[in-house]
């Protein structure tokens, strides 16, 4: 069984831009595991709806040794605030899906749709698969967020990996690997904000090595 890449983006991606690759996401030096060619197809802009509550969200219950640091603090917008709340969200749901070896987890299919949920699906098959999830401490920083008037928004951001590794469950070794430029990652996602209220992510893509997210 080939090696497992580096925690959060497998799949193979062309270039950073608005149409998906991804997954977790995705980046163009690390091998690639497969890509998802399906298009989204386009939905009417959502009609205004109460956000769903949280007892309506999935607990997002993560292993106490993954953790995660949003700091891309708050914009004072509550529409851009939402896009960045929920897209926390989706990370983390995509780390407990991982965590509980589970490709169609309920709780990151919330948060994505169309591709970005196919690519979810491919990455966290690929652990399952490995027998392995994610360990350590995971930063996402530096995000933009532009919120359009048809229901949807563009998120750009993000991730420091130098802290994540990858955990064997047959072992319990965690693999740890060096810090590189490749340890920083740059994300671009479409959003929708559907009847419920949530901001769903439907495409992502992303590039590892990103001189915008290295220190």
């Amino acid at each position: 069984m080939p090696a497992l890449t580096m925690r959060r983006c497998s799949f193979g991606l062309v270039a950073l831009v608005m149409t998906l690759t991804a997954c977790g996401g995705n980046d163009t030096d690390a091998p690639a595991k497969g890509s998802d060619k399906a298009s989204v197809a386009a939905q009417p802009s959502p009609s205004p709806s109460t956000p769903a509550s949280e007892g309506d969200r999935p607990v997002i219950d993560l292993p106490s040794d993954v953790t995660h640091a949003f700091d891309w603090g708050t914009t004072g917008d509550p529409l851009k605030d939402a896009v960045l709340a929920d897209t926390a969200q989706r990370i983390r749901a995509v780390d407990l899906a991982i965590a509980e070896q589970d490709p169609l987890h309920e709780a990151y299919r919330f948060y994505s749709e169309g591709t970005a949920a196919a690519g979810s699906e491919r990455y966290i098959q690929e652990f399952v698969d490995h027998e392995a999830r994610t360990t350590g401490f995971t930063r996402f920083y530096d995000a933009d967020v532009t919120v359009h008037e048809d229901g949807t928004a563009a998120l750009v951001y993000c991730e420091d990996q130098s802290k994540a590794f990858n955990k064997f469950l047959g072992t319990g070794k965690t693999d740890v690997t060096p810090v590189t430029k490749n340890s920083y990652v740059i994300y671009a996602a479409t959003l929708r904000k559907n009847g419920n209220g949530v901001w769903v992510t439907e495409r992502l893509s992303s590039q590892r090595g990103s001189a915008k997210c290295r220190p």
